[in-house]
């Protein structure tokens, strides 16, 4: 085995080796170290946006929502209540009301989608701490109070502490429209919850909204939220065959599983450009060792005549073509993981530089580049790298060792 090292090293170091076999060898290891690089940061950003999606977004929406078929509402809410909070997958359940209507302030308008809640309930969810305990307790002492997304006040020009109108639409017995119900509301603090969000939804007393919109029953729907989110799907199935009143299902994969969606489209359109890339990068092993035989074909007769076998030859130029792929691979995903786990700092680095911002909190639910690294991640794509740049060995290894010394030195 020592004597395969040490040839496979002299010809890789081999001061009279050809200038274009060694540029052929450089830019096949520089190859296969980019795509190592590129294919772990871009699979840590994706994994950063799965983090923020999951501990931002889906902190603040229901995982799932249970909607009364019928427009009095869900008879013995409280009962329902406090029966899906005894389910193990659920950590979080509230009675609620939508009121989608427009917000009105002066002459300035704009369509809402407000979420009626029970401040009892609602103790226990995220809302709270998306204000100060002061706003909160306001919230709970005040059934006129309301909460609005940022964006939704920049856009008519409001602060805390105005008043606002809603305008409600109404639906008689005969499901025919008539004039929209009224209501004043004090804005008592603002939310921010990154992207669309807070560019047009709201929250008010569950109360207030059920009355104003003739709800019989108080709630016009439970939602709730799971340990894991990424499960909503088959939960709310689950759960949602075994409830008393007849409902609407629905879980977050409906109305913003795309974002989700497409997280993992560019994950695996990611995988296979950048495992492409890295297979491109190791066909340019195979030329560099085709050349590198072709050009010591008297070397190798030389060696097989003085009694080297066949199995040491292929061993050889093996050993000899996987150094580039092993130099490439390590260098890469040395300079892989550096940057995943300093990505934000870079990125924060070329914004002041350039005087741009890669993503905008107004569109986007986070203003930054997220970066998770995923060791195994970072395992496989090692592994995917030297497992190419071995099979990429294997012809010109066969082909070294099937050189006829008689024919080669013959000449």
């Amino acid at each position: 085995m020592h004597l395969v090292w040490l040839l496979a090293w002299r010809f890789r170091s081999n001061k009279r080796q050809n200038g274009f076999i060694s540029f052929i060898s450089a830019s096949s290891t520089f190859g296969i170290g980019l795509g190592c690089f590129v294919l772990i940061l871009l699979l840590s950003v994706m994994n950063g946006f799965e983090k923020e999606l999951k501990d931002r977004l889906l902190s603040v929406i229901p995982h799932a929502e249970f909607k009364s078929v019928y427009a009095s509402g869900i008879e013995n809410w409280p009962a329902e209540v406090e029966a899906l909070q005894h389910h193990p997958e659920v950590i979080f359940v509230e009675p609620y009301v939508n009121a989608t209507g427009m917000l009105q302030k002066g002459n300035n308008m704009k369509a809402v989608e407000m979420t009626a809640l029970d401040p009892l309930y609602a103790s226990d969810g995220v809302i709270p701490s998306l204000v100060s305990s002061e706003q909160w307790q306001q919230f709970q002492l005040d059934e006129n109070a309301t909460m609005l997304g940022i964006g939704l006040m920049q856009k008519l020009d409001l602060v805390v502490g105005d008043k606002v109108q809603i305008l409600l639409p109404q639906l008689s017995e005969d499901f025919s429209l008539s004039a929209p119900k009224t209501l004043r509301l004090n804005i008592i603090a603002s939310l921010d919850m990154g992207g669309e969000l807070s560019n047009h939804i709201g929250y008010m007393h569950m109360s207030l909204a059920a009355q104003a919109q003739n709800i019989k029953y108080g709630a016009q729907g439970i939602r709730l939220r799971y340990r894991d989110a990424f499960s909503a799907r088959e939960l709310t199935r689950e759960i949602g065959y075994k409830l008393t009143p007849e409902v609407y299902m629905s879980d977050w994969t409906i109305n913003d599983g795309n974002l989700y969606q497409d997280i993992q489209l560019v994950r695996a359109v990611v995988y296979i450009a950048l495992s492409l890339v890295i297979a491109v990068a190791c066909f340019n092993i195979v030329s560099t060792l085709v050349m590198a035989v072709n050009e010591k074909q008297s070397e190798i007769a030389m060696l097989k005549s003085m009694g080297a076998k066949n199995s040491l030859i292929i061993s050889v130029f093996m050993l000899q073509g996987t150094f580039n792929g092993l130099i490439g691979t390590i260098v890469g995903v040395i300079f892989g993981v550096l940057a995943a786990t300093n990505l934000a700092a870079i990125a924060s680095f070329i914004e002041d530089l350039l005087g741009v911002q890669f993503l905008s909190g107004d569109v986007y639910f986070i203003n930054f580049l997220p970066s998770e690294l995923n060791w195994n991640e970072v395992y496989f794509t090692a592994l995917i790298a030297i497992v190419l740049s071995i099979l990429a060995t294997l012809y010109p290894a066969i082909k070294a060792a099937r050189i006829n010394p008689a024919k080669v030195l013959g000449h």
